[in-house]
């Protein structure tokens, strides 16, 4: 296994769940074996970007703190490297102003990625994002890279014409909106910035721009962290760049459900773009559920309790619930100046029950509903009316867009109407500020808060909750707090949990939290604060990157127990080396036209007709000219469909698995036994037809040998569990005791006779293909490709040149097989040979019948080909080195190798037709 090259251990876990076990132990003991000298009042240069010591345990000058974070200096020592961890966000955790051309002013912009960060010292962090000035000239563009530099930042710049489509328009105006369940903008709020499509390729130009300045300055082994809805096209532009490079993506907002993100016009584009993540995370299992299940309703995917797989690929999905720094509040309410604001405040409001709301003036931080909610609260009890009063704190923010102008003047409105209504000369109900406060006001603020109201209609998670809990160890007051918060997930245990659209259930809340003994808000408060406490924001950043180093480990690991891609090359030349050469090549998903699965409604008729692949159509026959090689397409689809699409090609058509089989010059053939008892089709039809009708957009073929129920194209839930009771039917009903196959494949169910397989009819095809060509040369070359059901994959291991003939015979006798379909176990003979002893009783040549012949013809054809099997030997020569059998689009599978799609399929095609002279 490759170790972490950062990171080494004398003994590697087995399992993922024991090197994250490992890793979270490693980290607790590193905190744990500090030297407590190394613990100082402020956070220096070297405190963080080194191993020299633990997070400063006084708060004495913020700005200094995260001055230290973002600033480093080259450690005393010689320690291990320590991985790199490069922070991809929209926005640095700077603000910069220039004051002359080669001058700019750097201030700090304190946040909870940065915070989240600034405990994390096994990494060394550098950050890279937008600098929000736009800098058009070169020599000021060097300059800022020169100061940002200093503080481990690096820029991207962005002109003016991208950040106003690509930030105010997409980002803005489009998905954040939408992942907050507010809709799509309507054509007029569009109009200023122009349309759907113009946006979204400003959108994929800035990620395209991020992406090269991560490029630029990645090194190999290094960890690249994607933040939020402005980069989600970013992991895939990095893959394609470096495919062994480690990127993680994090939402820090609600990702909603399948059914509000279809209506995004570029759904599947982004998908997929953040699929190409190895670890994607999201606050709560809800978004990532919602996630799993986009990419499975959208995309057509396949969902696991993992994540998303795609091809063999897995994309984890998981949720890490972000923290805060607890002890930065914790050690605040100790300095001097907020113990004199907490002193100020209690004498300011002394008598009187202090309910607190700290929001920014956002349509989804549900301000309006919580001052209606205080409203009727003080209306149902007066004799709270001057004993209880609400702080509002209301952070401006996009004061220019209209929609938000109008939020704060109905918020001014409602405000001034309850405290004409309930105040007094002395007093108001509420007090209401239109202005952020200061770090140390606020920690005073929530430590003398009896009740916190957070109403937010939905939130990605909603921090000030925790900021009020880490502050509440001697008040240890109510949290109130919305359901549609993420912040439930977490505290809901110990706060009260609201509907904010329920005015009267959140009035209740307030009284009963104001009525609170103490007992229970003492047992509330200690629930919440342990986990506020130990599931802080340093503690998310390090699981998560934790967590993405094992995931690209254990992707190391899936990939090689994976089967390896066709080498075209090698095939192609080992074609050109052979003699005599066989290609067998499936039909439904390697020959036929591409269906696209976002659009599904669409590709369903293409999908009911299925066409050969345009581009596949010269190859071919290129292919069926050459006179040393021999084309057979073998399908499960009827007689047909084949004839519909291969008629101009000579070439074999082997139609429902093998059981008919024609020349494409002559006519059908049929290999079935007179015996075969085809009663059971009524009854499979009659449960196939009523499943069909319960199960919209499913369909079910009847063919003459087989039924095939597909719901390709129902609901991917609903879909699977109507199959999952139609199996139990199958398998429990009339017809459970019935010589049949039932095959249930990726999204269809089928039943057949037993022992009818492709595997179990190939040698007889190869028989009828030796006759009629009068082959004299041996077989020396096979090229086996198709997208086929597991049962039917015993067909690559007919022609495994290293097993014997017994091993063929019991690997395709898995079943009861009363018509003597599997009774084979040698290879069709070459006309002129002598069968050897040993595998002359393992023969049971059938008979061919021509259909639609004279019956004199047919008994001529069967007599003739009864005595095949008996002419010579082996119609195959064939080494390892020439034998190529290829699954497409499959995880499991028996072949050799894979093929990723079916362009691959027409790409190997068109290069062995370049071949032929």
């Amino acid at each position: 296994m490759p170790g972490n090259n950062y990171c080494p251990s004398p003994t590697t876990p087995r399992t993922r769940l024991e090197r994250l076990l490992r890793d979270r132990e490693l980290r607790k003991s590193s905190r744990v074996s500090t030297p407590s000298e190394e613990i100082g009042d402020t956070l220096s240069e070297a405190d963080f970007f080194s191993q020299d010591s633990i997070l400063s345990c006084q708060l004495s000058d913020e700005q200094q703190d995260f001055e230290g974070l973002l600033e480093g200096s080259p450690p005393q020592d010689v320690r291990p490297r320590k991985q790199r961890l490069l922070v991809v966000a929209n926005r640095l955790p700077v603000s910069a102003t220039r004051m002359a051309d080669d001058a700019w002013h750097l201030e700090i912009s304190v946040g909870g990625l940065v915070s989240a960060l600034l405990g994390v010292k096994e990494f060394d962090a550098r950050w890279i994002g937008w600098a929000g000035v736009h800098v058009p000239d070169e020599s000021g563009q060097k300059a800022l890279t020169e100061a940002l530099a200093k503080k481990r930042c690096i820029p991207v710049f962005l002109d003016e014409d991208t950040v106003h489509q690509y930030y105010n328009g997409y980002c803005n105006n489009v998905l954040w909106p939408l992942f907050h369940y507010l809709g799509l903008p309507q054509e007029d709020r569009l109009s200023t910035t122009r349309s759907f499509q113009s946006q979204f390729d400003a959108y994929k130009r800035a990620n395209h721009m991020f992406a090269d300045v991560v490029n630029e300055h990645y090194e190999e082994g290094d960890v690249v962290w994607c933040h939020d809805y402005h980069l989600m096209f970013l992991p895939k532009c990095l893959k394609e760049h470096n495919s062994k490079m480690k990127v993680g993506w994090f939402l820090h907002t609600p990702f909603p459900s399948s059914e509000i993100h279809r209506m995004l016009p570029s759904r599947s584009d982004l998908l997929r773009s953040v699929l190409a993540a190895d670890l994607v995370g999201f606050h709560t299992y809800d978004y990532a559920r919602h996630f799993v299940s986009a990419c499975t309703r959208i995309l057509g995917l396949e969902g696991t309790p993992e994540g998303v797989e795609d091809q063999g690929r897995l994309t984890r999905v998981a949720a890490f619930p972000i923290g805060i720094d607890s002890d930065r509040f914790i050690r605040a309410l100790e300095l001097p100046k907020v113990k004199e604001s907490m002193k100020d405040l209690k004498e300011r409001f002394a008598g009187r029950k202090l309910m607190l709301g700290v929001d920014r003036l956002d349509m989804i931080k549900g301000i309006p509903q919580k001052i209606l909610a205080f409203e009727a609260f003080l209306e149902e009890n007066p004799q709270w009316r001057e004993k209880v009063v609400l702080l509002q704190i209301a952070v401006p923010t996009r004061t220019d867009v209209p929609e938000y102008q109008k939020l704060t003047s109905q918020v001014h409105e409602i405000v001034g109407r309850i405290n004409g209504k309930f105040g007094t000369l002395t007093s108001v109900p509420i007090h209401h500020l239109d202005r952020s406060l200061d770090f140390t006001a606020l920690c005073a603020l929530y430590a003398v808060t009896d009740v916190a109201l957070v109403t937010s209609l939905r939130d990605g998670m909603n921090l000030v909750s925790y900021e009020f809990v880490a502050c509440q160890a001697a008040k240890k007051g109510v949290l109130i707090l919305s359901e549609f918060a993420g912040a439930a997930q977490s505290l809901g245990a110990g706060a009260l949990l609201v509907n904010p659209w329920n005015i009267s259930d959140v009035a209740t809340s307030i009284r009963y939290a104001l009525n609170m003994s103490e007992d229970e808000r003492e047992k509330r408060f200690h629930h919440n604060f342990m986990h506020v406490t130990t599931h802080t924001s340093q503690e998310w950043a390090a699981t998560f990157v934790s967590e993405l180093n094992d995931t690209v480990v254990e992707a190391q690991l899936r990939t090689r127990q994976v089967l390896p891609v066709l080498p075209i090359d090698t095939a192609v030349s080992r074609y050109t080396c052979s003699h005599n050469r066989l290609l067998i090549l499936g039909f439904n998903g390697s020959l036929t036209e591409p269906v696209d699965s976002s659009g599904r409604r669409g590709g369903q008729i293409r999908e009911l007709e299925p066409r050969l692949n345009p581009e596949l159509k010269e190859p071919l026959k290129k292919l069926c000219g050459d006179e040393k090689t021999t084309v057979i397409v073998l399908s499960g689809s009827d007689r047909s469909v084949l004839d519909n699409n291969f008629e101009e090609f000579n070439m074999w058509l082997a139609a429902e698995n093998g059981m008919f089989l024609r020349l494409t010059s002559g006519d059908w053939m049929t290999t079935m036994p007179e015996n075969l008892n085809m009663d059971w089709v009524d009854s499979v039809k009659h449960v196939f037809e009523y499943f069909t009708e319960r199960t919209p957009r499913s369909h079910f073929e009847l063919r003459e040998t087989s039924l095939v129920w597909n719901y390709k194209y129902a609901d991917v839930e609903f879909g699977r569990l109507q199959a999952r009771d139609l199996l139990q039917h199958l398998w429990t009903g009339p017809i459970s005791n019935a010589a049949l196959d039932v095959v249930h494949g990726g999204r269809s169910v089928e039943v057949r006779a037993v022992g009818v397989t492709k595997g179990a009819a190939i040698d007889r095809i190869l028989g009828e293909i030796v006759h009629n060509k009068n082959m004299k040369a041996p077989i020396d070359y096979v090229l086996c490709i198709g997208h086929f059901l597991n049962k039917d994959e015993d067909i690559y291991s007919f022609f495994e040149p290293e097993l014997p003939a017994m091993t063929h015979m019991s690997s395709r006798a898995t079943s009861p097989d009363p018509y003597g379909y599997a009774s084979r176990g040698s290879k069709p003979k070459l006309p002129g040979s002598r069968t050897p002893k040993s595998q002359a009783h393992l023969m049971k040549q059938r008979s061919l019948s021509t259909l639609e012949r004279t019956d004199g013809a047919a008994a001529a054809a069967s007599s003739s080909s009864s005595s095949r099997g008996h002419e010579g030997s082996s119609v195959l020569d064939l080494k390892g080195e020439n034998y190529f059998s290829c699954a497409v689009s499959k995880k499991r599978t028996n072949a050799r190798y894979l093929l990723r799609s079916s362009s691959d399929v027409v790409e190997l095609l068109k290069e062995l037709a370049d071949t032929v002279p």
